[in-house]
């Protein structure tokens, strides 16, 4: 549970960029292909198939539409796009990505419902200080409409589920790790302070902005397990690919035309964030970098990357850019005591599943919450029924902090007295009963620095993971596609 604080995705999106998001997953799953395409499929390319994702078909003519709205966002960006011929393979492949992750979220019972995306929608409203109908005004302004706007917000907060189920809880940060990172913090960049929290004396005190660095990326992806002599092959191709940045050709035409990466059809933009937000490896390669500059060539698991500083420094009073998930709204170090309002809380946690609906997982809540009104003790229940790791303690997380939850939990949380129960709350990971024991105030400053040094360590390694996750993801999957079959695979 303690993982629920991460990535918030309902405060990360800035009205400029969703302005101009386009909607790459518009098109719907198509009716299933058997696993191992016979003649006659083959024979029905002629009439649309473009690729077969292991028993999902993805036809030529919805390859067709996400080529339109790729040269479409292309234009708008003022990107030179490739040739027709790449730019079908580049949309085909990230539509394939994208079919992956939606079976993979189908098997793990992974819903948006109506009422998540409108939470969405309208912390992305307050976010920006417009109403939403102003926001819609806006979005199709562009030239998307609001349907497929709302399709890809929904893709959207789906991958981030999935990322939060399948990624999130194997990345273990250990005391060491924040004690090396508080001992020796990335040079000029501190760690945020929540939004809310002012050190005590320094109310209406002028501060300086925090630090933030925005990339982009052109990634050669390597395939899990390739042999030497195709690392090598693919070594050269990212070699050839520096050597015409060099030679001046612009870095995001290259991106479209050339990147591996999800983010190649938006020039192979990664977003700003503050700069300990990143990766490592990136972080190290362009830490002596000026807007403009690009790296040379990185190795990672993942394959080769090159990158590109598009903005470092201070964080505009109003960004142009999507921010990852740490504020960059408030002061970089806190200074002095910070007090905080802390609560000691229990939880009892049921997950949704294929083998347990929406519908089932609020219904057994309501019965255990009909028990423990007839006096049987929480902690109990919780021991017998949570599906959560403080099942053995009986569904005791300790003391919470502000920002320590997902938002649907902190505010049913909040709203409780201590001693009281809640109603059964949906949040992605499925439905809790949530009791308050008792509240204090703490002076957290010492404790907060840590949370925020494990936050930003947190962010710096989820990323890495996501990829190798989704590059697992690759390796398993029977993959035909048609208008690359070098790219062609069958599970290992």
């Amino acid at each position: 549970m303690r993982s629920l604080h991460m990535k918030q995705w309902l405060a990360c999106a800035m009205l400029p960029a969703l302005a101009a998001m386009a909607p790459a997953w518009a098109a719907k799953a198509a009716p299933a292909a058997k696993q191992q395409p016979s003649q006659a499929a083959k024979e029905q390319f002629v009439d649309g198939i473009a690729a077969v994702v292991n028993k999902r078909v993805i036809t030529l003519g919805q390859v067709e539409a996400e080529t339109k709205l790729a040269l479409a966002q292309l234009r708008q960006r003022k990107i030179e796009a490739p040739d027709i011929q790449t730019l079908r393979k580049q949309v085909l492949q990230r539509m394939i990505t994208d079919e992956l992750i939606r079976q993979e979220a189908d098997k793990r019972g992974i819903k948006v419902n109506d009422a998540q995306l409108q939470q969405a929608v309208e912390s992305i409203a307050q976010r920006n200080k417009i109403p939403v109908a102003r926001l819609r005004q806006e979005i199709e302004k562009s030239g998307v409409s609001w349907d497929d706007y709302l399709k890809n917000l929904r893709h959207e907060i789906s991958v981030d589920m999935l990322r939060q189920r399948a990624v999130d809880s194997t990345i273990r940060i250990s005391d060491s790790d924040i004690d090396a990172y508080l001992k020796n913090p990335p040079p000029q960049e501190g760690l945020p302070q929540p939004q809310g929290q002012q050190p005590a004396g320094q109310a209406g005190a002028q501060q300086a902005a925090p630090r933030v660095l925005g990339l982009a990326q052109i990634l050669v992806a390597v395939p899990e397990g390739a042999p030497a002599d195709k690392v090598q092959e693919l070594r050269r191709k990212a070699e050839a690919i520096l050597a015409r940045l060099k030679g001046g050709a612009d870095f995001a035409s290259t991106a479209a035309a050339s990147s591996d990466g999800p983010q190649a059809l938006k020039g192979g933009e990664l977003g700003v964030r503050p700069a300990d937000g990143w990766p490592d490896l990136f972080l190290k390669a362009t830490q002596n970098l000026k807007a403009g500059q690009i790296t040379g060539i990185l190795q990672s698991g993942n394959g080769f990357h090159i990158l590109k500083v598009l903005t470092r420094g201070q964080e505009p009073a109003a960004a142009s850019a999507p921010m990852d998930i740490t504020s960059t709204n408030a002061p970089t170090q806190p200074q002095g005591p910070m007090m905080v309002t802390q609560t000691h809380v229990r939880h009892i946690l049921i997950k949704v599943d294929k083998a347990m609906s929406d519908e089932r997982a609020h219904e057994r809540l309501v019965q255990l919450r009909q028990r423990l009104e007839m006096g049987e003790k929480f902690d109990d229940l919780a021991k017998r029924y949570s599906e959560d790791a403080s099942a053995p303690q009986g569904g005791d997380l300790g003391w919470v902090n502000p920002g320590e939850t997902v938002l649907p939990f902190e505010q049913a949380m909040n709203a409780l007295q201590p001693g009281q129960i809640s109603e059964p709350v949906k949040t992605q990971f499925g439905w809790h009963l949530i009791q308050v024991e008792d509240r204090r105030t703490k002076d957290m400053e010492t404790e907060f620095k840590r949370m925020q040094a494990r936050q930003a360590l947190f962010q710096r390694r989820v990323e890495p993971a996501f990829e190798d996750w989704l590059s697992q993801l690759h390796g398993q999957a029977y993959i035909d596609n048609r208008l690359d079959p070098q790219t062609s695979q069958k599970p290992r």
